[in-house]
Formats: structure tokens, C-alpha cells, sequence
């Protein structure tokens, strides 16, 4: 058969060549070598392929004032073929976000902020008639291609006076749902003790390796025993590292204890994308090496964990069948490069990541790299 597009002369995680053949937006065939005909071909020239990155946690509503981005700005020219956004909009606003995110090259998906219009401002949840059931669940169900999941961020300076209410309502929404839920955590109340009782199997906690006195740290500099619990009970750890949510010490303890961020997102929105310390999820992906992940385990959580946690069950692996989304990249392992966590540590790594091509539905996005 006559195929839209192969990719020739890449390589797998394990360094093996691999040829990745593309029809009608989905992966038809995969091999050492593939001979038929194509309408395209991509040389990779021995570029690393894997599945399409996916960025489970960032915010790239144009429109909002206090967090926005564009989404092909943190998603395709960065070598992510979908993003997800975490809870920018709720009800009220977030169709015209639906309405706009049409028109980016990079697939986009949102997540329900439960308080109606996201974050306009930071305390969204210290209001909670500001929280409809019956409204959030007209428009899941209204956007159901597009709301994936449901979001509330549980720290201080959102929920107010308003302790753990606002997750329980998170959670009933959900039940009814069926939904994923993303909890942001931060700074107490709510004490992450608490909060953590809530919270069930496949339920995803963003910001798990932030450096804040409510985190999973205790006192002595170990992983708290609730946290390991809750981990070893299937809650997702999501990095969401953001400005000021992610700490070198902490993901290399967790790590020490056998705890492994379930998924690598960025949380990034327009300053800290230019300014740092976020940049790209490349970065990112970068900063879980150095803290002692593998290569393999660093794709694995921007591909097939994420998909797996959110439902997005046609990405998120390189397999015949599924979605024509995937990243080419190189890896640097003699780089000289330094890294800064979000309280203002710095490191210097030897593995660089640079993605080069994205492929969103069988369609090639060549990446200029600025570096970070």
C-alpha cells in the first residue's frame, strides 16, 4: 500500500534502528526497515523516536490574565504533541477556551477548573458558590472530547477559609463524572495529612516534589509515612513543577524511598516559560535525570503514563493503531549545562535533551531549538 508518510533511519530508546510508517493519521506499521512506497519520508537521521510527548499540566489560555501561554508555544515548538491545561477555565469560560484551542497545531486538552471561571484570580476556591455541580457537569458533557479530567487546586492562598471542602466537592463531582481528578497541593491548610485521606486510586497530586513544609518531607528530610501510603495505593505523582513546585532534594529522596513521579509536567505558563525556572518539558525531563532516572523511565512519563492517567487511550505509545503523534530527539550525554529547581538551587548535568521534529496526526513540525 501506498502509505502518507515513513519515518526512516531512527533509533529506539535501546539503540536499534526503527522505521515508523504513518496512514491517515494513525501508525500503520513499524520495523527495522520499512520498503514500501510513500507519498513522504522524514529522515530522522538517527534522531532518538519515541511516542508523542504529552505535558499533563500547563496553562495556555490566552485570554486569562494571572496564568496563560499559547499553546503551541509550550506544546508543538517544544517538541510535545498535547498539552493539557490544568484547570484555567471552569464552566463559564471554558468553552470560548474549546473554541480557540482549535485553531493550535498541538492537540489540546483541558482540565474543569470546578470554580466557574478557573483562575482569574487566585483565591477561586474561597468563594464556593462559585462551584455548580449541575453546571460543571452540563459542560463535561457538552465538551466531552475536550474536558478530560477535573481540577482543584488545594493550598492557601485559593480555598481561603475554606479547609477541605472544596475537595470534597471535587470529589462528588467526580463520582459523577467519572472523571480523573488533579489535585494541586502547596501550603497548609489544607495539612497534606488531611488532604491525603481523600484521595483514591488513579486520583493525581501535581506538585508531588515541592519543597514546602505541607509536602512529603518531614522534619528529618524523609518521605512522610502518609505520602508513601497514599503512593504505594496507587495515588498518581505528577510533577507539575511550575515556578515554585519542584526541588532537586526532595525528588531525589523520593526516589532513594522508591518513589518515582508517576508523570513528568511542566506547569508552565508565558514567565515562567521564558524566564524560568521551567522553560520546557525537555528541562524538565532533564531535572528528573539528574535527580536519577533513567532515560527509559523519564519518556515513559511524558508518554505512556500520562495517557494512561488522563484516558487519552489512542496516544501515548509507539504501537500500530494508534495516534500518528510522535517526537524526535537527540540526547547530549556530555553537556555542560546548568539547571535550576524552583527554590533557586542549581545543578549541572550532563545529559541535554533537544527534541527536533513533531509529528502531531502524521503531519511534521520541524523545531527550532533556542535553547534554555
Amino acid at each position: 500500500m501506498m502509505y502518507d508518510l515513513i519515518i526512516k533511519n531512527a533509533r529506539t530508546l535501546e539503540n536499534q534502528p526503527i522505521e515508523v510508517a504513518i496512514f491517515d493519521g494513525k501508525i500503520a506499521e513499524i520495523a527495522p526497515e520499512i520498503t514500501a512506497e510513500s507519498s513522504e519520508i522524514l529522515d530522522a537521521k538517527q534522531d532518538f523516536i519515541s511516542a508523542g510527548w504529552i505535558d499533563a499540566h500547563v496553562h495556555c489560555f490566552e485570554k486569562m490574565s494571572l496564568y496563560y501561554d499559547y499553546p503551541d508555544e509550550v506544546g508543538v515548538k517544544n517538541g510535545v504533541t498535547t498539552i493539557v491545561d490544568a484547570g484555567s477555565t471552569g464552566e463559564n469560560n471554558i468553552r470560548d477556551f474549546y473554541e480557540l484551542s482549535k485553531n493550535a497545531k498541538t492537540n489540546v486538552y483541558a482540565l474543569l477548573n470546578i470554580s466557574k471561571d478557573g483562575i482569574v484570580f487566585q483565591d477561586e476556591l474561597a468563594d464556593l458558590t462559585k462551584v455548580n455541580e449541575a453546571k460543571n457537569l452540563a459542560r463535561i458533557q457538552e465538551l466531552s472530547d475536550f474536558i478530560i479530567g477535573i481540577k482543584a487546586r488545594m493550598s492557601q492562598s485559593v480555598i481561603g477559609k475554606n479547609g477541605v471542602k472544596p475537595l470534597i466537592l471535587a470529589k462528588k463531582l467526580q463520582k459523577k463524572a467519572d472523571l480523573p481528578l488533579m489535585v494541586h497541593i502547596g501550603t497548609a491548610p489544607v495539612v497534606l495529612e488531611e488532604l491525603m485521606t481523600y484521595l483514591t486510586a488513579g486520583d493525581i497530586v501535581t506538585h508531588c516534589f515541592n519543597g514546602k513544609d505541607n509536602g512529603i518531607l518531614d522534619k528529618d528530610g524523609k518521605i512522610k509515612e502518609f505520602a508513601k501510603k497514599a503512593y504505594q495505593d496507587g495515588v498518581h505523582f505528577d510533577i507539575g513543577h511550575g515556578t515554585d513546585s519542584f526541588n532537586f532534594q526532595v525528588a531525589m529522596q523520593a526516589k532513594a524511598e522508591h518513589i518515582l513521579a508517576d508523570s513528568i509536567s511542566t506547569d508552565t505558563y508565558l514567565r515562567n516559560r521564558l524566564d524560568g525556572p521551567v522553560y520546557n518539558l525537555a528541562t524538565t525531563m532533564e531535572k528528573l535525570i539528574y535527580s536519577g532516572y533513567s532515560l527509559e523511565q523519564v519518556i515513559s512519563r511524558v508518554t505512556v503514563a500520562p495517557a494512561k492517567a488522563l484516558r487519552l487511550v489512542t496516544k501515548g505509545q509507539l504501537a500500530i493503531g494508534f495516534d500518528a503523534d510522535l517526537t524526535l530527539f537527540q540526547v547530549n550525554t556530555h553537556a555542560n549545562k546548568h539547571l535550576t529547581d524552583s527554590n533557586h538551587a542549581i545543578v549541572e548535568t550532563s545529559v541535554q535533551i533537544t527534541p527536533t521534529t513533531a509529528i502531531i496526526s502524521g503531519k511534521i513540525y520541524h523545531i527550532q531549538n533556542k535553547g534554555s
